[in-house]
């Protein structure tokens, strides 16, 4: 075997952080990273519940998943979990931006809050995190092995949503232009930056959008009846979110610089 394509999806070893990575599409991040080998920080705004999510991961996996509770829809926030990462590590070479917020309502009902608790959160504390952990990112990076940002978008924002989330839509296509914007500055310091736009995942913010309250499983949970309004006929999974995340942060995708991927089951492709 050639010796540059021998462990090309490794990223063993790592250091990662994932933001909002205590449930949903985060917590299958940080699954797939911790089984893949990397140490991964998670952060998220209820401290409880990362710090349980945490302990599950760690558990799970045999690998080293730290808590780091922090809400970076505020500058202080962010501030705060830039410095105490600062505290724990020298470098950083995964961040994934996948902390995010929605809201539903009528057009002409929506309210200022609606709009700016999603702005801040989706966009304000990808720029702002990924600017405060610059200097992390930096130490990491070099031109045999770039240091990676990876930034959660939507399918939202590559069709017409079917949900009155109009915020939500606004903010990922922001999101996804901010990443190719981030790119062409950060490529040059050998920092690569993507983005994902997941479609629909068993997560709780779809749930809570399609009427299962929340809840991801259960007796009032029917995520088969979603996955047919797929193309692909199913939702995603923890394998599908994970494996893409995982060949961004890989030596395999050191070539993918700028880009936007949806990981829809082909929910893009027939709209």
């Amino acid at each position: 075997m050639n010796a540059k394509m021998k462990n090309l999806f490794s990223i063993e070893g790592k250091t990662a952080l994932v933001t909002g990575g205590s449930r949903g599409i985060g917590e299958m991040i940080a699954a797939g990273f911790l089984n893949h080998g990397a140490k991964v920080y998670i952060s998220s705004r209820k401290a409880e519940v990362c710090n349980a999510t945490a302990r599950r991961l760690s558990e799970t996996y045999g690998q080293e998943c730290i808590s780091l509770p922090a809400n970076i829809a505020e500058l202080e926030g962010i501030t705060w979990l830039a410095n105490e990462l600062a505290k724990r590590e020298s470098k950083l070479d995964i961040l994934v931006n996948n902390a995010g917020a929605t809201w539903g309502a009528p057009l002409d009902e929506f309210p200022e809050f609606g709009w700016d608790k999603v702005m801040d959160t989706n966009v304000k504390g990808i720029f702002f995190l990924t600017q405060k952990l610059l200097p992390l990112l930096r130490k990491s990076a070099s031109a045999k092995d770039p240091a990676r940002v990876i930034n959660i978008g939507s399918v939202d924002a590559l069709k017409t949503p079917g949900f009155e989330n109009f915020s939500y839509a606004a903010s990922k296509a922001a999101v996804h232009h901010l990443t190719r914007v981030l790119a062409a500055h950060l490529i040059k310091e050998h920092i690569i930056v993507n983005a994902i736009a997941p479609g629909p995942f068993p997560t709780w913010m779809l749930s809570s959008g399609v009427g299962f309250g929340g809840k991801t499983e259960g007796d009032s949970v029917d995520w088969d009846t979603i996955g047919r309004r797929n193309p692909s006929g199913r939702v995603g999974t923890m394998e599908d979110i994970a494996g893409l995340t995982v060949f961004l942060s890989s030596r395999a995708g050191a070539y993918v610089v700028g880009q936007t991927i949806a990981c829809d089951g082909g929910a893009v492709a027939v709209s």
